[in-house]
């Protein structure tokens, strides 16, 4: 069964691999020796070229000794990522010292550190690496070496366009620091929301794939309890009425008969008929879903109608998963009436599950059912299941959906109170997974 305490997801998640740093640093120094080179032989322009390829070696022996230090996969912790990060950060800055300051267009580059930082680290280890970086052009402003260029001219960029330059870069760094880490920290969020749910739809899966080991088990025992029950009864016929051992032997033949009619269920949870586990009315669903909250101290009150026969639908973990988290969260906050209503006609089918608790709250009202949206307080949510991360909701949504459903949240209509959610399927659809072998059928999960 899936366990989801063995998979990485929220911030642990999102720490940068050292195979990672390594290959865009190797970017950089190949960058970095193609700029410094074609300065120097291809335009001819004078600069400390040694000096600039030691602090590009410096990278190079940096790489190696990660590689040597760390395996390709290894995840490094947020204060060792910045500290590399700060060490591309100095580094680009001392070669940008050496080659003009801020009037060499390559300072643009200071944007790439601040970016990997962004998408990869908490936002307060971003803003660090931004003050590094802050001080760094503001030194460069006033302190380097000249820019390279012809032996016999001389160039200098009024203070003013140097002072531009290092309004860009600051602005354009704090913009693209907010932006990326934005960008991602929503895309995390929402891939480690779905790792969830596809984690919590396996291990309901799971439980329904036990009909067939059952199955299989009481196939496998069927041969040997019939030598056994053939056996006992031989036994008992040629055993005295007045031996001390009858009553023995016929318990064991009860009990061996108890067996087989045991076996002779679990064989027809395996099996291709239309049986219980197989497929189940719409009361049967919702009854199926209720059931284990019942015993929580409030009133669930359940109201099936509908036009012509109930609906027979397959049974799908999802949706009961999606609708029992529907009906727990209703018994949450509920002050004392849970219901759920079930109605069917030749279009659709439709589940209202309602409360008399206070309601969602107007501020998550817009955003309900996305990922790391939660109704609760932050401490209910930490005692709560969903992984205290707030995926109850986007999970069922998720699993409901994934069904053909459609979900509509809100509050009850006044002077009424409470959350009140429809799901509504096209009857088609709710009862398709019913038909056995249709080949135009899609599945609905």
């Amino acid at each position: 069964m899936a366990n989801i305490d063995k998979f990485e997801l929220g911030p642990r998640a999102r720490r940068l691999r050292v195979d990672t740093l390594a290959r865009l640093r190797w970017l950089a120094v190949a960058g970095q020796t193609a700029a410094v080179l074609a300065t120097h032989f291809i335009l001819g322009f004078s600069l400390p070229i040694g000096f600039c390829l030691a602090l590009i070696l410096l990278s190079v022996w940096l790489n190696f000794g990660l590689r040597l230090c760390y395996p390709v996969s290894h995840r490094l912790a947020d204060k060792a990522a910045f500290g590399l990060l700060t060490y591309d950060v100095l580094q680009l800055s001392g070669l940008l010292y050496l080659t003009g300051g801020l009037e060499n267009p390559f300072a643009i580059l200071y944007l790439a550190p601040i970016m990997a930082s962004a998408v990869s680290l908490p936002p307060r280890w971003t803003l660090r690496l931004m003050l590094v970086m802050l001080v760094a052009t503001s030194l460069l402003a006033f302190y380097h070496f000249k820019l390279p260029w012809r032996e016999n001219e001389t160039i200098e960029m009024p203070i003013v366009y140097v002072a531009g330059i290092w309004a860009s870069i600051v602005l354009g760094a704090g913009f693209i620091a907010v932006y990326a880490s934005r960008v991602a920290g929503e895309a995390r969020q929402l891939s480690d929301a779905l790792t969830a749910t596809e984690l919590v739809l396996a291990r309901e899966q799971h439980l329904t794939q036990l009909d067939g080991l059952a199955a299989a088990a009481a196939h496998e025992l069927g041969t040997p309890l019939s030598t056994i029950a053939l056996t006992i009864k031989e036994l008992s016929r040629s055993t005295p009425k007045d031996s001390p051992f009858i009553d023995d032997i016929n318990l064991i033949v009860q009990e061996a008969g108890r067996c087989r009619v045991i076996l002779s269920k679990l064989t027809s949870l395996g099996g291709e008929s239309d049986g219980m586990l197989d497929s189940m009315s719409l009361g049967q669903l919702i009854e199926e879903v209720v059931a284990p909250q019942r015993n929580f101290g409030l009133q669930v009150q359940v109201d099936l109608s509908g036009e012509g026969a109930e609906p027979i639908c397959a049974r799908n973990p999802g949706i009961l998963y999606g609708l029992g988290n529907l009906v727990e969260n209703a018994i949450d906050f509920a002050s004392q009436t849970v219901r759920v209503g079930a109605y069917w006609s030749t279009m659709d089918v439709r589940i209202v599950i309602s409360d008399d608790g206070p309601g969602f709250a107007p501020e998550v009202l817009n955003r309900l059912g996305e990922p790391y949206v939660t109704t609760r307080s932050a401490r209910a949510a930490q005692s709560e299941d969903a992984f205290g991360l707030g995926l109850g909701l986007f999970i069922a949504k998720t699993l409901l959906e994934r069904s053909a459903a459609t979900l509509t949240l809100g509050n009850g209509a006044l002077p009424g109170s409470g959350a009140r959610i429809t799901i509504v399927w096209p009857r088609d659809a709710f009862e398709r997974r019913n038909v056995k072998d249709d080949s135009r059928a899609t599945p609905i999960f």
